[in-house]
């Protein structure tokens, strides 16, 4: 994927992050997802191919990432 500005995606921040900072996700293209700090949203951005998101959102879904 050709690198593009970030303005150029459509970003879309969480609805349970009220006014708290988090991240936000785009779909530039139907093979990749991209990931931003929503309080820096010129900085850099983090992009993963759609198997990889899938695999990360899923084991947030199972608390494969918790702490406790």
């Amino acid at each position: 994927m050709a690198v593009q500005p970030n303005s150029a995606f459509s970003w879309t921040k969480s609805s349970y992050s009220g006014a708290n900072a988090c991240v936000e996700i785009a779909a530039p293209t139907t093979a990749a997802i991209a990931v931003r700090d929503s309080k820096d949203p010129e900085g850099a951005r983090l992009t993963f191919d759609n198997s990889s998101w899938s695999s990360f959102v899923s084991d947030l879904a199972t608390g494969a990432f918790d702490l406790a």
